[in-house]
Formats: C-alpha cells, sequence, structure tokens
C-alpha cells in the first residue's frame, strides 16, 4: 500500500489543502450499504400487522424452536454423586463434567413462558357510557322513582309494625309483667378527680367584700336586658322598634 493511500485513509494524517479547511470526518461506506441490525423476527412484516395479526405466526427466525433449552440439575447431581460414594470436591467436579442431568419444567413455567397472544376480535378501551335520558330529566322520573322506594320502605314499616301489634293484641300486661321487663336507669359514673380536690370547695373570692359582689348582681340584673347573649354578657343591642 502506498503511503499515499494510507494518508488519504488515515483522518490523522490529512494534510489541509492550500486555500481549503481539513476536513474532519470519515469516508461513507458505498451506496449499497445498509445501516442498522437485521431484524431476525419474522412476524409477516407491515401486511399482517394493517391486516391483523395472525395467531400462528411463527416467531424468530426459520427452524428456530420455541423451546428453551433447560438449566442444568446440579441437586439431582450433587444426589446422585453422593449415591455414588464421591465425597471430594475433585471426584464430584469430574462426575459433573462425565454426566448432565435437566432440570424439569413445571407447568407454571411452562405457562409463564408461552407467548400470550391478544385474539384478533379484542377491543381496546372501555365501553362508552350510555348517554342520560333528557326526557327522564325533564319528567322528574328519577324524582318519581326515589317518592315510589321510599313510598314502598314506608309501607313495608307499617306492616311490620302492624304485625307486631297484632301479636302483641292477645297478651294483657300485668304489673309483674311489667316489673320483669323493667330495666332501671344507671346513672353515669362521676368525672374522675384528684383525691385531694375531692373533698375541698372552691374558695376563690373575686369581689373585695360581699356588698360589692351584691351591687355588681344588681347592676348586671338591670343591664343584661340590653345586651346580646344568653346571660346577657354581650355587646349592647340596637333600639327595636
Amino acid at each position: 500500500m502506498s503511503a499515499g493511500a494510507v494518508e488519504f485513509d488515515n483522518p490523522l494524517l490529512k494534510k489541509s489543502q492550500l486555500g481549503k479547511s481539513l476536513e474532519r470526518g470519515y469516508n461513507l461506506p458505498p451506496a449499497d450499504f445498509m445501516y442498522g441490525r437485521p431484524n431476525i423476527t419474522k412476524d409477516g412484516g407491515a401486511s399482517d400487522a394493517l391486516s391483523g395479526w395472525s395467531p400462528k405466526a411463527p416467531l424468530g427466525p426459520i427452524g428456530h424452536s420455541e423451546r428453551k433449552p433447560t438449566e442444568r440439575d446440579f441437586i439431582a447431581l450433587n444426589k446422585a454423586c453422593v449415591g455414588a460414594g464421591l465425597v471430594r470436591a475433585s471426584d464430584q467436579s469430574q462426575y459433573r463434567a462425565t454426566h448432565d442431568v435437566r432440570r424439569r419444567i413445571s407447568e407454571e413455567e411452562k405457562s409463564k413462558s408461552k407467548v400470550k397472544r391478544i385474539p384478533a376480535s379484542m377491543t381496546f378501551g372501555i365501553s362508552t357510557r350510555p348517554s342520560t335520558p333528557v326526557f327522564d330529566l325533564l319528567e322528574h322520573k328519577y324524582q318519581d322513582r326515589w317518592l315510589q322506594e321510599r313510598r314502598k320502605t314506608e309501607l313495608a314499616k307499617r306492616e311490620r309494625h302492624q304485625e307486631k301489634q297484632n301479636m302483641n293484641r292477645g297478651i294483657y300486661e300485668t304489673r309483674a309483667s311489667l316489673l320483669r321487663k323493667f330495666c332501671p336507669p344507671v346513672e353515669d359514673p362521676p368525672l374522675w378527680q384528684m383525691s385531694r380536690f375531692s373533698n375541698k370547695l372552691p374558695h376563690l373570692e373575686t369581689f373585695r367584700s360581699f356588698d360589692a359582689r351584691d351591687r355588681a348582681f344588681a347592676h348586671h340584673a338591670s343591664d343584661c336586658t340590653a345586651r346580646t347573649g344568653t346571660f346577657g354578657h354581650g355587646i349592647y343591642e340596637s333600639a327595636k322598634s
């Protein structure tokens, strides 16, 4: 190969021509070159995608089996080694090199490995909700329906009450029967209070004397009629006609 060819192919050895900038790039491949990776999947192409996927279309290259090779069952190999009397690591490694046991695939793993295809008649999306009937809204059909349901509920309650009255009509209540059914009211337990405060009465007195207390209550009694609030402690009310 000549030096000129090496200089032309290697961009690091290129020299800029007189009056022209140096081209920094590689030569493109010929026109018949195809970019990208080859598509090994034989799925039918765009024609099958437009006309509907065929559920029997094979996947993978021609002659490729869908069944994947199973993994080696090392548990069974170790069991066979121990059964053959091989306990050393070197003997077991040699046994594994000369024997091969494949793991069985369960039915669950088979179902997972199968390709789930969408049927051609399947429709995607959610169903369209029926439109609200305008005539039922204008004629108050929903209100009439609710009133009818309420009326049926009330009639059923009255019938049950009437049946109870008919059942108890022939039974006469006596004092003994009333006392037997009477449940004495149980008072709620008092609120919890500390023992040192249970026997002591409040001794806080905010008035300076009893006369000041009486004058304050008398003033409040005379002034509460013009104030708002339940006890007359609010602001003054405006005059009422």
